[in-house]
């Protein structure tokens, strides 16, 4: 990939995106073109079909989708599925008309059904049910994997896919309704010390386990794949090692400093029991991560603190 070569970043103000830009400008890359939602709508065939035509993008990021939590995937899910796919179908397509060298896809976890063994393997895309709560969104993000593979399998296109575990870090998403579990508790137990309260309440038992990767290191995981990875298929990105979700609010409350007691109301839905990532095909290819767990809560509270704790408190 060229320094000088023009790379399109759909999703750049995204947590994912906006972690790529970082990356690409770190390592000397000028030539980097992005849009905000206001200024193209990614789920309008037209506009994005007038972007390509007029920009010619020669590298691709599609870190563009509409993202949120299990309440967000289970209310909104028509919404989920349908702009997903309109996103991804876009831009690939657009980028197969229009030439682009490399792609780089962008999926989740969530393609991997739910009783899949651990820890999850590429080869176990499509071997079972997925989850309920995230279907519609896991859905487009198989869709887009596949297609990726279809348009290498017919039209030569050098498409590739990364499905990461789940991500935390600077630009993240605290949304109260809709964000993911691990902002969720940043915000929560920040708002609880804030107004002195004596127990922050977590859905569920506690006992699914998660993996979490920092955001920036997925960048620099996507970087090294663009440069060093042409395959059909997938790639997982993620630690290889995974935290309860009541070990992991005991280690947000520890960095936030909240001194009172934690709740779980096991009236609300667990979700997936595990999600574990099985990276030896990303080791192999000579990658791995570098930001530790509780390293990386301590780089994305303050960043909380700095950018939304005035917004939110």
């Amino acid at each position: 990939m060229e320094k000088n070569a023009k790379i399109y970043i759909a999703g750049h103000r995204g947590m994912v995106g906006s972690a790529i830009f970082r990356k690409l400008k770190n390592e000397g890359y000028n030539n980097l073109t992005t849009r905000t939602s206001a200024e193209l709508d990614l789920r309008d065939q037209q506009a994005v079909a007038a972007f390509f035509d007029a920009e010619q993008p020669e590298y691709v990021f599609l870190a563009a989708a509409k993202v949120g939590g299990i309440v967000a995937n289970n209310t909104y899910r028509a919404d989920f599925l349908y702009e997903n796919l309109q996103i991804q179908n876009n831009i690939i397509h657009q980028s197969y008309l229009n030439s682009v060298k490399k792609l780089m896809f962008l999926g989740s976890s969530c393609i991997y059904p739910k009783m899949a063994p651990q820890p999850l393997k590429e080869e176990y895309l499509l071997t079972g049910l997925l989850e309920q709560t995230n279907e519609p969104y896991a859905i487009a993000k198989i869709a887009g994997i596949k297609m990726c593979d279809a348009y290498r399998a017919q039209y030569g296109c050098n498409y590739i896919s990364v499905m990461p575990t789940n991500l935390y870090g600077y630009n993240d998403n605290y949304h109260p309704q809709n964000s993911h579990v691990l902002p969720a508790l940043i915000r929560r137990f920040h708002e609880a010390k804030e107004q002195g309260l004596p127990d922050v309440t977590i859905w569920g038992t506690g006992s699914p386990k998660r993996e979490f990767l920092f955001a920036d290191d997925l960048a620099e995981a996507c970087y090294y794949l663009m440069i060093n990875y042409d395959e059909e298929g997938l790639v997982n990105v993620g630690t290889g090692d995974d935290i309860s979700i009541k070990d992991l609010a005991l280690l947000v409350k520890k960095i936030v400093q909240y001194q009172g007691e934690i709740q779980f109301d096991t009236s609300k839905p667990d979700g997936t029991p595990r999600k574990l990532m099985d990276v030896s095909k990303l080791h192999n290819k000579g990658w791995k991560h570098t930001i530790e767990l509780e390293e990386g809560i301590a780089l994305a509270y303050d960043d909380f603190l700095k950018k939304y704790a005035i917004s939110v408190s």
